[in-house]
């Protein structure tokens, strides 16, 4: 079981190239923050404008920093899944401890079309399996029922719920029996996510936040949820701020007013306006970050 503040993890770059000794630094930060897990090149982390060295670079360097102190679930998804299956068996040679896996971008596969996918992945690995479930990137939503169908895979543990929809841990767990992680992947949403159900989030804020995203996770596992519902508010004007612009060009900025790495992002993700930076910025004051 995966749980509790798990960091949707950015790619420092420098000068056109992956910046490893900022990366290194990342995830010590992360460790030292309370952060309860790491998820390297997903979407935050711009894995689709990664080459495939430097997807697999990055995951190494991570699985290694981390060294066994939180888990690491290395993002792996393709629309191909002969793709996806080569990037899962790297994430499992290099240590990582899950895999989280996207589908269905462009391809617009069939429910059925879904299953075979995760099937032909569960066939490969031994790696526990975070599904990931963003209909407003891929297109395609994974429904209860598939959800439900997947978890009889082996490898399938858990799922990201990036659907914004609220009642879907409510839906999914009265069709799934036995362990699965229900994780959050909207930071705008995660008390709420977690109050119907839920055990955690893939966060993108917690790249700026890490330890009051922990603290709000720790919250809503002791069933907290006035405190965790304080902490969110707390950070409520800093994820709004951050999601003004595409992702991450926003948490990249609030990064560099850290001093943990550059704001540098890969086109087709650009620079964001100074009008945003202004209020990223104040987001981060407000919160007591800087």
């Amino acid at each position: 079981m995966f749980a509790g503040s798990i960091v949707a993890l950015i790619t420092p770059f420098e000068g056109g190239r992956v910046d490893v000794t900022a990366l290194r630094k990342l995830v010590k930060w992360h460790i030292d923050n309370g952060t309860e897990g790491l998820v390297p090149v997903g979407t935050t982390g711009e894995a689709p404008a990664l080459s495939k060295a430097e997807h697999e670079q990055v995951v190494e360097v991570v699985c290694y920093e981390a060294g066994g102190q939180i888990p690491v679930i290395a993002g792996s998804g393709s629309n191909n899944t002969n793709d996806a299956i080569e990037y899962t068996k790297h994430a499992e040679k290099a240590g990582a401890d899950g895999v989280l896996h996207v589908t269905g971008y462009y391809n617009r596969p069939s429910a059925e079309g879904i299953f075979q996918h995760f099937s032909a992945l569960n066939s490969v690995t031994d790696l526990p399996i975070v599904v990931y479930n963003i209909p407003p990137r891929v297109i395609v939503d994974i429904l209860p029922e598939t959800m439900a169908r997947l978890s009889q895979l082996d490898a399938v543990i858990g799922v990201k719920d990036a659907t914004g929809d609220l009642a879907r841990p409510l839906q999914e767990r009265s069709l799934i029996s036995g362990e699965f992680s229900f994780l959050s992947g909207e930071d705008a949403t995660a008390v709420a996510y977690n109050v119907n159900g839920g055990n955690g989030c893939i966060s993108v804020v917690a790249n700026a936040a890490p330890k009051l995203s922990a603290e709000m996770q720790q919250a809503c596992a002791r069933h907290d949820y006035k405190e965790a519902l304080r902490l969110q508010r707390q950070l409520m004007p800093l994820i709004d701020a951050l999601f003004i612009e595409p992702n991450p060009g926003g948490v990249k900025y609030a990064n560099a007013l850290l001093n943990l790495c550059t704001e540098e992002c890969r086109l087709p993700i650009v620079e964001i306006t100074d009008e945003t930076k202004a209020l990223i910025g104040a987001a981060m004051r407000d919160a007591e970050l800087i």
